[in-house]
């Protein structure tokens, strides 16, 4: 465990915090921008050059913006409905690392030294990791991926509350939808990481990084489970496709419909935190976090930064993806996103699981995992496509009987 220096942890909060937030302001901007750019239009550029003081403009009129509570509301829900969709959405990001430091200290085998001497190792290594700057706001905690999701699906309470407080039909429908859809995902999002955690012996994302700088990105080992988990957190963002509970064209703006001003923006800066969250988790998890080959055996101050670039690089990529989607695929129906999760997801999620396991107690090479990976998602898309096919082509009077 790393001491604990009062200072040097309210430094960092303040710096992550005011970065995250300055972060979400210019993530609207870039949103606008990319869909200008996919629409063939020019997008935001009247305040500032290439528009750039647009956010600033955007917050202050957030502040100044009246603020309207409709009659009849829970207004205790109501008010705090926000503050829980933004307060789980910051805190979820307490446990992630955004740039490199010392190893977390690992158990030492003692088939190659006597138990003297692992416990000497072991302390060798806690020392150092003790005395040195961790780039993550609580460090040296070993629940660090269960802290994101447990704290992370928390958010599901304020777009509930939200909806159920503010006395309207379409804020309540899209309530209903976020549960089932949030609780629905959180199955497949968690079982995905089972083999990551599996392959790498522990639930710490410091750790997880390491054992990834050693043996390769985890994304070569377990494609699928990528896949599932980048599925699954789309869905767990509200994003497109999965954005049902504020369908506009079906419940003129779901959840948010009766809220304006400043309430209406802690749930925008909800949304897009748990965005940059989630890039940092697919980035950590699957893709090294802050390793590149060739470049992160930087040592010191110029190693420090460049291990920051590449993880904010990789989670930069991650947040262009989740834009261009938005503009790429149109939104499920209610039925087809349920499906998705239960009839697809969770399926792969425990076969994929169970290969890993296979791989683990029969001490086989963990390379075999991808050509399982891909047989399992040609498999299954088989399967689907036979199903939706049969379906389809029924005549009505026999699939009646």
């Amino acid at each position: 465990m790393a001491n604990f220096d009062l200072i040097y942890t309210l430094i960092t909060i303040v710096g992550v915090m005011a970065v995250m937030l300055g972060t979400v302001a210019y993530l609207i901007l870039a949103e606008r921008k990319i869909s200008a750019w996919v629409q063939d239009r020019i997008g935001p550029n009247r305040v500032g050059p290439f528009g750039l003081i647009q956010p600033i403009v955007d917050g202050i009129k957030m502040f100044l913006k009246e603020e309207v509570t409709p009659k009849n509301v829970d207004k205790l829900f109501f008010f705090m409905a926000p503050a829980i969709a933004a307060g789980t959405a910051l805190l979820s990001f307490a446990l992630v690392p955004f740039g490199g430091g010392d190893p977390i200290p690992a158990v030492v085998p003692l088939h190659n030294h006597t138990l003297a001497e692992g416990v000497q190792i072991f302390d060798e290594q806690a020392t150092k990791y003790a005395d040195g700057h961790s780039f993550v706001i609580a460090p040296g905690v070993d629940i660090g991926i269960l802290w994101s999701f447990a704290i992370g699906s928390l958010a599901v309470y304020g777009i509930i509350l939200g909806g159920w407080s503010a006395n309207n039909k379409y804020a309540l429908l899209g309530a209903l939808r976020s549960s089932a859809q949030i609780i629905s995902y959180e199955i497949p999002l968690g079982m995905s990481i089972i083999g990551v955690v599996l392959l790498c012996g522990s639930f710490n994302l410091e750790n997880i990084i390491n054992w990834q700088a050693n043996n390769g990105w985890l994304v070569l080992y377990q494609p699928l489970a990528f896949l599932l988990f980048m599925t699954a957190v789309f869905a767990e963002c509200n994003r497109l496709p999965f954005d049902l509970p504020e369908a506009e064209q079906e419940l003129v703006g779901g959840y948010h419909t009766e809220y304006s001003s400043m309430k209406f923006g802690l749930f925008f800066l909800g949304e897009y935190t748990h965005m940059i969250t989630t890039s940092f988790l697919m980035a950590i998890l699957f893709f090294g976090g802050w390793h590149f080959p060739g470049l992160t055996e930087v040592t010191g101050l110029g190693g420090a930064i460049l291990k920051i670039g590449i993880l904010a690089a990789k989670v930069t990529g991650f947040i262009i993806f989740y834009m261009l989607v938005r503009w790429t695929i149109p939104r499920f129906r209610f039925d087809q996103l349920m499906s998705i999760a239960w009839q697809v997801l969770i399926p792969l999620s425990i076969l994929n699981m169970l290969c890993v396991m296979t791989v683990k107690e029969f001490a086989i090479t963990p390379w075999i995992l991808p050509v399982t990976s891909v047989i399992l998602f040609f498999s299954s898309a088989l399967i689907t496509t036979q199903q939706t096919t049969r379906v389809r082509f029924t005549p009505a009077t026999e699939r009646s009987r």
